[in-house]
């Protein structure tokens, strides 16, 4: 039978809707100038238009660093923020000087940036790629080796979606800004979950969905001074830089989700850091067969809450297909293709061998999750560890 109840685990994917976002839509949809266009001249196309430029006034400030709402534009989400930045700073740096044709970004990227190599080749530019050392942290050195006056772009997420670590952001930015390149982060994972620091960077991209807002809504900090060609063409919305109707209702729960979890970071950040640090060294004690992807604590130098598991030799779809089974909802690091798995390219590129990478999890979470709940997902995962180890002797 399937379970009664379960116990979602997966917030790095998509995280529960927050009360915030939810009281912030309702409030707006009771207005009169809800269904209005805000860029339309009438009274109520005024009104959200003001409802607009609020949101965007407070994402600038929470975003910190020196933002201003000039430099603050609404997306689709962490996927068209990232595409928008890359594709639109590395042609206009390079139209603005020639020399300017290669792009540095991190082999640990998601995969809205690491794609873009293969469109960014084809666009002229040559592409490199900086690797993370064994802990999972991109370093400022590494980054160096591929540095030279002919990069226009440089691009390392603030913290990685798999296993957490936060990089070194101000460090690389400052490093790429004295060969003269621009810096740009996906933030999407770490805001308002560490705090930021963006004033050594030139562009950030942030979505709503990772903190507790709907799906759909994202946005793309690029600052005035930087050179930035626009991806979208028609009514001219967002400064120009990002055509089509804007999603008012998104843009307020974004800022509303954001405030929320702001407002109490701290305290958030050290009570999930430590059910973190529980739940890892449970599922990872002598003998479980299960072992921590990096030993950076959680308290500082990752996520707080995104716990990246290793159970060598057995496959994580094994492992996760029984978890879903009890109930328990993760996910897993390899990716399926034509019916075999495939190694996670971010374990791989930090030297996980094969066979480790291939029984890779991560189990993500906010403070709404339980001590309870995460006992008994150590309890289930070191179960179905034991069943998987048994079938590998049967």
């Amino acid at each position: 039978m399937p379970p009664t109840r379960y116990v979602y685990l997966d917030y790095a994917s998509s995280a529960p809707l927050s009360a915030a976002a939810l009281g912030a839509r309702e409030a707006y949809l009771r207005q009169p100038c809800a269904p209005a266009n805000p860029n339309s001249l009438h009274t109520l196309g005024r009104e959200a238009a003001r409802a607009l430029e609020q949101a965007r006034r407070e994402l600038a400030e929470m975003l910190g660093g020196g933002v201003r709402p000039n430099d603050v534009f609404f997306t689709s989400g962490g996927t068209e923020s990232n595409n928008a930045a890359i594709l639109g700073m590395a042609v206009a740096l390079r139209e603005r000087d020639v020399r300017r044709t290669r792009v540095v970004l991190s082999a640990i990227e998601h995969d809205s940036v690491y794609d873009l190599a293969r469109p960014l080749r084809k666009l002229g530019f040559d592409v490199a790629f900086a690797l993370p050392d064994a802990s999972g942290v991109v370093t400022p050195q590494e980054v160096g080796r591929h540095l030279d006056d002919t990069v226009a772009l440089v691009s390392v997420m603030y913290a990685n979606n798999e296993t957490g670590i936060v990089q070194p952001i101000a460090e690389i930015a400052r490093l790429a800004h004295g060969f003269g390149a621009r810096m740009h982060t996906d933030a999407v994972q770490a805001f308002t979950q560490v705090p930021l620091d963006l004033s050594e960077v030139d562009a950030a991209s942030v979505t709503a969905h990772k903190i507790g807002g709907p799906v759909g809504i994202g946005a793309l900090m690029v600052r005035a001074a930087c050179p930035f060609a626009p991806r979208a063409f028609g009514g001219g919305q967002e400064q120009g830089r990002r055509s089509g109707t804007q999603d008012v209702a998104g843009a307020v729960q974004l800022a509303a989700a954001a405030r929320d979890r702001l407002g109490r970071l701290d305290a958030s950040r050290a009570l999930v850091a430590g059910r973190s640090a529980t739940l890892s060294s449970t599922v990872c004690a002598s003998g479980t067969g299960v072992r921590p992807t990096s030993t950076i604590p959680f308290s500082a130098g990752r996520l707080p809450g995104t716990v990246s598991l290793l159970v060598p030799g057995i496959e994580s779809e094994s492992v996760l297909l029984r978890l879903d089974a009890l109930g328990f909802e993760v996910s897993a690091g390899s990716a399926c293709s034509s019916g075999s798995l495939e190694p996670s390219r971010v374990l791989s590129a930090m030297g996980v061998p094969r066979d480790s990478a291939l029984g890779s999890l991560r189990v993500s979470f906010d403070e709404r999750v339980g001590e309870d709940e995460l006992e008994a997902f150590a309890a289930a995962l070191l179960s179905v560890v034991a069943t998987c180890r048994g079938l590998e002797h049967v």
